[in-house]
């Protein structure tokens, strides 16, 4: 590897490390939520974070958008939250006698879907196409969203009452399921004295830009993967499918579908 090269693959594992310490400014510990974000950010994938309320999911998610500088928006789904609350709709300018496009919150760099399971199919179907093709069509115009975009959805796996199970379509395009513990004693005691303390600063600085992570991808991509690496992942993947074949006994009767060929993709690129 080129000298030039090592030195800018360094600079930027000092910038990541900057990164989740400019999180930690604001949120007690989830260190391992904050690494797995910034996992899918830098290889393309979404997230789904699983846990009870107040475990910091959301702020994690808007403080990591301030520090890399990018636009976010929260979307909170409820029952009867529409397709076009999402993506936008066409609206009638009486000045000019026209329709013109209104782009509605998906129009961002990070969404973050706060219980995602609260709304119904139809409004699935509209964030399903967000987040495989990258577009959004309203009316007959179809947009291309802005880069990076990366969808961080949130769901309560314990309130059941009013929820939508999500669409094995949609489940399969998260690339990580992220589930969020308690945090220990002394983190918890850490964060009630930061929020007893009214005088606490919760300004972060940007440190990594939109060309960085463009960069980081590209040194993502140049990474390569030994064959026994990839017969490895192959072979869990492969496993889903043939549980017996791998003694799995037990646990065979809690597997209903193979994991997807995206599985093995996105593991190789985790």
């Amino acid at each position: 590897m080129e000298a030039a090269a090592v030195e800018k693959q360094q600079e930027h594992k000092e910038k990541i490390g900057r990164d989740i310490n400019e999180v930690g400014k604001v949120v007690v510990g989830q260190e391992n939520m904050v690494n797995r974000l910034l996992v899918g950010l830098f290889t393309n994938g979404h997230i789904l974070l699983e846990g009870v309320p107040g475990l910091a999911k959301t702020l994690t998610v808007s403080t990591l958008a301030q520090v890399l500088h990018l636009d976010f928006q929260r979307i909170q789904f409820t029952p009867d939250l529409l397709p076009a609350d999402l993506v936008g709709t066409m609206i009638y300018n009486q000045k000019d006698g026209k329709f013109e496009v209104k782009k509605g919150p998906i129009f961002a760099n990070i969404i973050l879907a706060d219980e995602i399971n609260r709304s119904p199919a139809k409004v699935q179907s509209a964030l399903l196409e967000a987040m495989q093709e990258k577009t959004v069509t309203i009316g007959e115009t179809t947009f291309t969203l802005d880069r990076p975009f990366l969808v961080m959805a949130t769901q309560n796996p314990v309130d059941q009452e009013g929820t939508y199970p999500l669409p094995e379509a949609q489940v399969d395009r998260f690339m990580l399921k992220v589930v969020i513990n308690y945090p220990t004693k002394d983190q918890e005691m850490e964060v009630m004295r930061r929020i007893s303390n009214m005088q606490f600063n919760f300004t972060v600085n940007t440190i990594l830009t939109k060309e960085d992570i463009f960069a980081i991808r590209d040194q993502v991509n140049k990474v390569k993967s030994s064959e026994w690496l990839e017969r490895y992942i192959i072979e869990l993947v492969y496993a889903t499918g043939k549980p017996l074949e791998y003694k799995l006994n037990e646990q065979s009767q809690y597997i209903q579908f193979c994991a997807s060929p995206r599985a093995s993709i996105n593991l190789n690129l985790a």
